[in-house]
């Protein structure tokens, strides 16, 4: 398999030293007959789903924590890849690389998280025979660095965040870039996201320390302590944009979703459409994150990100080479799958008719299911989930990675699941939301349920006046609070609870052994019905914290 060649390759410098596009592939797409899943949880579960509604067939890694997880129940194949520490298994690019090798894979879907944004690792895949189910290696490497992309989209005339193209040599050169540009500003990390390395600096006075602390938790987490700065945008959305581009030079905008709702730059609810986006903002949006894709030849999915403020002027943010974890909001208003596109278009497939003029189609809303408590200051909940009941019905969707029974681990990112909803409107949606959290019941850890149903009761939530940093500043003066206590919200089981204490006085009563009867045999039957009746008594009567 190493000769091979692959549709969505490596990549070769543009014009002007932009990343640039393999050349289309020859001949048919290629057949994709087993494909490996380099990572855990729900969105490998995703992932397996579309593999087996393509007819692919789908094999999974696990660690020593995982190897009675969902992905491992479900998947065709599955593959011990080491102990518990990311870094000795799901980190393990070469080990799985060859792992695909051996078991004869064609490809490797990387999800989100773990390797799904190294460079590296696809270069790897490619360097293997194998396809990698993502954007091509040079793509992922410019728009990595977020120095690099900010260059690229500033040559794109993508507009950005007013700041510096160059990471800081040091806090003289700190201090000079917040001079010239003006406070408030961003300390950023160059080389991640996902909030690590970021500090807000409102005063020259706190400059030093927060670059001090930001170059710190820069170096911890990605290995590379380079930082920039951009000005502040005061109370801005957070709004991005779905891309999908194909191998043959076709990239399109799938709209946007709205991802203001963050608890430390961490998104916890997401919708789409946004609230604040008019169809004609849609367009300018979703052109600016076409020309953002097409300046490093992308292709497959991809979201490009940006900060609206408040007289409805975007600036690019940042681009995420990969799929997103809120990707079902979008699929829900466009209908189309994403993780068959991914797919398709990794094989060689052109993008079909489905992506001509995409517009959305009522609204959607996801939560995102955390094993914290959130008005515990967010405390890890690890254990068992001793009971799971997930909401059904019209217009509710479930996206989880465990089972009643698992166990939730303290090795791993605490997102269980993803409940989304679809609905004609907004409103709709808020009142389904609602119906779906009432039905929500898992018994024996925290969730962060409780957040989103006082969420539901907040007035600027629902009238989606939303910003970055409106979740943080309601948790912190403690305007958000459960609107339930754990009583109240046992109280949707008490009739349950009435109904099996009724069964078992009335199987006591017609279970007595009565003189003369069929003795041993009716105190044998009796017996079995009791123990029924005692278990339903159990399962309805069991403690434990609810969410």
């Amino acid at each position: 398999m190493a000769g091979e060649s692959v549709p969505n390759g490596g990549g070769a410098p543009g014009p002007a030293g932009r990343p640039g596009r393999m050349p289309p592939p020859a001949g048919p797409p290629r057949a994709l007959r087993k494909v490996l899943i380099a990572n855990r949880g729900e969105i490998a579960v995703r992932i397996v789903r579309a593999l087996r509604e393509l007819g692919i067939r789908s094999a999974v890694i696990y660690s020593e924590p995982d190897r009675r997880g969902l992905p491992v129940l479900l998947a065709d194949e599955a593959h011990p890849i080491g102990p518990a520490p990311s870094r000795d298994s799901y980190l393990r690019g070469d080990a799985i690389v060859r792992l695909a090798v051996e078991i004869g894979a064609d490809a490797i879907h990387p999800g989100y998280g773990f390797l799904s944004e190294r460079a590296e690792f696809a270069r790897l895949c490619h360097e293997a025979g194998l396809v990698f189910i993502g954007p091509s290696t040079a793509a992922i490497a410019a728009m990595g660095s977020k120095v690099e992309s900010r260059r690229l989209m500033i040559a794109a005339g993508v507009p950005v965040v007013p700041g510096g193209q160059e990471a800081l040599a040091d806090l003289a050169a700190a201090q000079s870039a917040a001079a010239e540009i003006g406070y408030p500003v961003m300390l950023k990390a160059a080389a991640g996201g996902g909030g690590k390395g970021m500090r807000m600096v409102a005063r020259p006075a706190d400059l030093a320390a927060a670059y001090r602390a930001a170059r710190s938790e820069a170096a911890a987490s990605f290995g590379d302590d380079a930082v920039y700065l951009e000005k502040l945008i005061v109370e801005p959305r957070h709004v991005e944009i779905q891309v999908m581009g194909d191998l043959y030079g076709r990239v399109v905008s799938l709209g946007e979703r709205e991802c203001s709702l963050q608890r430390r730059h961490q998104k916890v609810v997401e919708e789409a459409p946004s609230p604040a986006v008019t169809a004609e903002l849609r367009r300018r949006m979703g052109a600016a994150a076409v020309a953002a894709a097409e300046a490093v030849g992308y292709s497959n999915a991809g979201t490009v990100e940006f900060l609206l403020d408040a007289e409805g002027r975007f600036f690019f943010l940042e681009m995420n080479t990969r799929l997103q974890v809120e990707h079902p909001v979008t699929e829900l208003v466009t209908g189309i799958d994403l993780v068959a596109a991914q797919i398709r278009v990794a094989a060689g497939e052109p993008l079909g008719r489905e992506f001509d003029d995409v517009t959305p189609r009522g609204h959607a809303i996801e939560v995102r299911l955390y094993a914290e408590d959130p008005f515990q200051r967010f405390a890890p909940s690890p254990g068992r989930i001793e009971m799971l009941r997930l909401p059904e019905g019209p217009g509710i969707r479930n996206d989880s990675g465990v089972y009643e029974g698992s166990e939730v681990s303290i090795h791993y990112d605490p997102m269980l699941a993803k409940l989304s909803v679809w609905a004609a409107n907004r409103e709709r949606a808020l009142a389904r939301l609602g119906r779906a959290l009432a039905e929500l019941r898992i018994e024996g850890i925290r969730t962060t349920a409780p957040l989103y149903r006082a969420l539901l009761a907040d007035a600027d939530f629902r009238a989606g006046r939303l910003d970055v940093g409106m979740l943080d500043r309601k948790l912190a003066s403690g305007e958000l609070r459960a609107v339930e206590s754990r009583q109240a919200a046992a109280l949707p089981d008490l009739p349950l609870l009435a109904a099996a204490i009724a069964h078992y006085e009335r199987a006591r009563r017609t279970t007595a052994v009565v003189p003369g009867a069929a003795g041993a045999g009716a105190t044998a039957s009796g017996g079995r019905r009791q123990r029924w009746a005692a278990a339903g008594r159990r399962e309805a009567v069991r403690g434990g914290p609810w969410s």
